[in-house]
């Protein structure tokens, strides 16, 4: 079973620090860096709206809480974005992201 990480980050250079990280470490197979994306929201009692990059990160599922704790280890924000979900792989894509990243007793 495979988990699609999303989070967002202030800038590019963020984003990509992160993503290296992820991948050298073997916590993901891949990740998706987007630029040019506007967020909209409500921090500390004021509305923001600020450009940010997204990323996501494909991984297995039994490595998805330890990619989420290595991101928030990683992240400059207070309460950054970083949520998962299932994903089903068409193809042969599940079988590599399995083959890119470490092995855990889950699997």
């Amino acid at each position: 079973m495979l988990r699609t990480l999303y989070f967002t980050t202030a800038n590019r250079d963020a984003a990509l620090q992160i993503a290296r990280t992820l991948v050298e470490e073997r916590l993901v197979a891949c990740a998706n860096v987007v630029d040019g994306i506007t967020s909209v929201y409500r921090w500390e009692d004021r509305l923001h709206e600020d450009p940010e990059t997204v990323v996501f990160a494909k991984t297995r599922a039994s490595l998805a809480e330890d990619a989420v704790e290595r991101i928030r280890q990683l992240h400059d924000y207070d309460c950054p974005c970083v949520t998962t979900w299932e994903t089903t792989a068409a193809s042969d894509y599940g079988n590599w992201v399995h083959a890119e990243t470490r092995e855990t007793s889950d699997d």
